[in-house]
């Protein structure tokens, strides 16, 4: 039976992975082109309603059209720039968290990460729901109750799949995105060549637009006419900065594979949006209820083909589109684990975020963000228009704190002063920009239901920073246990004098201790089976596990790293008992479980060292709550549990804090 539980788990998880194998990260890593499906397909999906959403805002001045959507492929080049030059500052990934941390503060960077998570959860709701709603478009009207239902269901499928791997959560989608790209591509070149003797009219057209404009507005009524319109269709750069956040799937050289993403992303985005804005206004579509422009435009193009034809090319062209947008939540899946990761490296959420699992995935963030999108989804009820409020105004934060911290190291930059003005100009220009739709797009949407996003990031920021007074406040309580690596000599001088020679033909028990780090926590497990058990221990065995976690494993050489900084750590135990008269040895693993590593480990050590007793250490709060739970590390119990199921003896010493 348990066999069988094994298998399935396999079945439905994948394969269980080595995080020392040698070929593990060429064989986890994207190339550009899968990279551009996982982490590209939030902006391309995009052209499903932002280009749309901008040239419905235009409402009788179509010809402006032209002018934002020129002006959105500049800003997708710009963006994208930008975030070229972070992902060179920063290779390791991180994103916007990490350079607001880096180059303005860490409570600059805390809001950042906040900001990306709500908008990567906001993401996965609007993609699916999104998705929902051109799937059930096909059909009756009467199945519409089980929308949400469907919904639900495919954000299950979806956190299934990425708890599998990233590569196996891409390579199914594929298919999807690839029907997606070409038959867009042909639906704006066909627009476009079958309507050449009109693309003449275009600029008449705009100039009469301008005077019309003009004349009825004013200059400033006309700049707020295309000023609202380009931020209506904002919801079309989300996405770009999913490269930067997910640099650590990428395959080596990262650095070149991500410029490489980074551009197929740069220039399919723009010739979306600029190709589907000239289609719309080269067949002069107008708002039709229940049916989005990209359907209009399609069945303008097929209009004349042979009805077998013209059905099959529009099911593959709108089901491709709809499905598309179930691939775009992949962003969310990949973008908001990656930035929770970050974020308890630096302790701002639950350290367990950066966990790895045995997949290699970093499984509890992937729940967190899933569950989350889950749930918005479910209170929302699955409103695309309610969610396209909500959506977008954080990504805008993340942009600007972004673009403010590359200001600031380019002005301090110490590089030849031409250099540093090119890069300073592309910085500054990407912060006006960014600051300009920020602001645009919170007084557009605030009163819509916008101020939703922000009051939920809001909360979010206060839980944050509570979590993070929480570590401070236990790391201040462990700093006077460090204070026993100052007195640690004084200790043992003092038992070693009482040391007894050992007799001839009696063998020494044998102490194997876990500890995690050289200082005061592991001195004070030492020295708490000194004091209890005197004498009676004469070998020490130490024992750290380095665990690899979503901070080091970003490639070989920063795993070697944990694996030699694991083995000095842990020698230095040894050293010191040796000093004193102790016979004492240690022992350094890698691995992604501290209680797997330990429990293969143990029955070796036991076998070793007849009768050897296993020791860890429990920090014991005065004030135990659920809070503590959360956030501090209970491992050595479930230890305990494993080392106890194989009829090995484990004490564990209270440590108070």
């Amino acid at each position: 039976m348990r066999s069988f539980g094994r298998w399935f788990v396999n079945l439905l998880m994948g394969p269980k992975r080595d995080p020392l194998h040698p070929s593990v990260f060429h064989s986890l890593s994207l190339i550009a082109l899968f990279a551009w499906v996982g982490l590209g397909s939030d902006g391309l999906s995009s052209s499903c309603y932002g280009p749309s959403e901008a040239f419905l805002a235009l409402a009788q001045y179509p010809y402006f059209s032209i002018i934002i959507a020129l002006a959105s492929a500049f800003t997708v080049f710009l963006i994208s720039a930008s975030y070229l030059q972070i992902i060179e500052l920063f290779p390791t990934g991180g994103g916007g968290y990490l350079v607001a941390s880096k180059l303005l503060s860490p409570t600059a960077g805390m809001v950042s990460g906040c900001a990306l998570l709500i908008d990567y959860v906001l993401t996965i709701a609007i993609s699916v729901a999104s998705g929902t709603d051109a799937v059930f478009s096909f059909l009756p009207v009467e199945w519409q109750v089980h929308k949400l239902y469907f919904g639900a269901a495919v954000v299950l499928v979806l956190i299934g799949l990425n708890m599998r791997g990233v590569k196996e959560s891409v390579l199914p989608l594929l298919p999807i995105f690839a029907a997606f790209l070409l038959t867009h591509i042909f639906i704006i070149a066909y627009a476009i060549f079958g309507n050449l003797g009109h693309l003449g009219d275009i600029p008449s057209g705009l100039i009469a637009n301008v005077h019309e404009a003009q004349s009825k507005l004013g200059w400033a009524g006309m700049f707020l006419v295309l000023l609202r319109a380009y931020t209506m269709g904002a919801g079309t750069y989300t996405g770009i900065e999913a490269v930067s956040n997910g640099l650590s799937i990428l395959r080596e050289p990262k650095v070149k594979t991500a410029h490489r993403t980074m551009r197929y992303m740069a220039v399919s985005l723009s010739f979306m949006v600029v190709g589907l804005m000239l289609a719309y206004l080269l067949y002069r579509v107008e708002e039709t209820p229940g049916r989005t422009l990209n359907a209009l435009v399609t069945q303008r193009v097929v209009a004349g083909w042979p009805d077998w034809l013209a059905n099959a090319f529009l099911m593959v062209t709108l089901i491709s589109e709809g499905t598309l947008l179930f691939v775009a939540a992949q962003t969310g899946f990949f973008g908001g684990p990656s930035v929770l990761a970050n974020m308890a490296k630096d302790r701002w959420v639950p350290a367990r975020f950066a966990l790895l699992s045995n997949r290699l995935v970093v499984q509890n963030g992937i729940v967190l963000i899933g569950v989350s999108g889950l749930l918005t989804l479910i209170l929302t009820h699955g409103s695309v228009d309610l969610l396209v409020v909500l959506y977008s105004i954080n990504v805008f934060i993340t942009f600007s704190l972004s673009q403010s911290g590359m200001v600031r190291y380019w002005l301090k930059a110490d590089i030849p002063r031409q250099r540093r003005l090119r890069k300073l100009g592309l910085s500054v220009l990407g912060l006006a920009l960014t600051l300009m739709i920020l602001a645009s797009l919170v007084i557009v949407k605030f009163g819509e239901g916008g101020w939703i996003t922000l009051v939920v990031t809001m909360a979010l920021v206060l839980i944050v920073r509570f979590i993070k007074k929480e570590y401070l406040q236990t790391r201040d309580s462990l700093k006077r246990l460090d204070a026993l690596v100052e007195v640690s000599e004084m200790v043992f001088e003092e038992s070693a004098k009482q040391l007894p020679p050992l007799q001839q033909g009696v063998q020494a028990r044998t102490a194997v201790v876990l500890v995690n780090g050289y200082g005061g926590y592991g001195l004070h497990t030492v020295f708490g089976i000194i004091r209890l058990f005197g004498q009676m221990f004469r070998r020490f065995v130490f024992v750290q596990v380095g665990v690899i976690d979503a901070a080091s494993f970003k490639g070989a050489q920063e795993v070697d790293a944990l694996g030699k900084h694991t083995a000095a750590e842990v020698q230095r135990y040894a050293e010191l008992m040796k000093h004193h008269g102790y016979e004492a040895e240690s022992i350094a693993v890698s691995g992604l479980d501290v209680t797997d590593e330990v429990s293969k480990l143990a029955p070796q050590l036991s076998e070793k060292y007849p009768g050897a007793v296993f020791f860890g250490g429990q920090l014991v709060f005065k004030n135990d709550s659920l809070v503590t739970r959360m956030l501090h590390n209970f491992t050595i119990f479930d230890i305990q549990r494993k080392l106890y199921q194989q009829g090995l003896q484990f004490i564990i010493l209270p440590i108070r804090v």
